[in-house]
């Protein structure tokens, strides 16, 4: 069986839509942040 047929672990191709959907909720952040005036933080009640 070769190691490369997984999806899971440390593949190319879950770092690949780690770092994808990483970006994703950045940009969603901070266009979040934009939208309200609000930081994240003291969106989630903790300051």
């Amino acid at each position: 069986m070769n190691t490369q047929d997984t999806k899971f672990g440390f593949t190319n191709f879950a770092e690949i839509w780690n770092g994808r959907l990483a970006m994703l909720g950045f940009a969603i952040g901070i266009a979040t942040e934009l939208l309200t005036g609000h930081g994240i933080l003291s969106q989630l009640g903790l300051m």
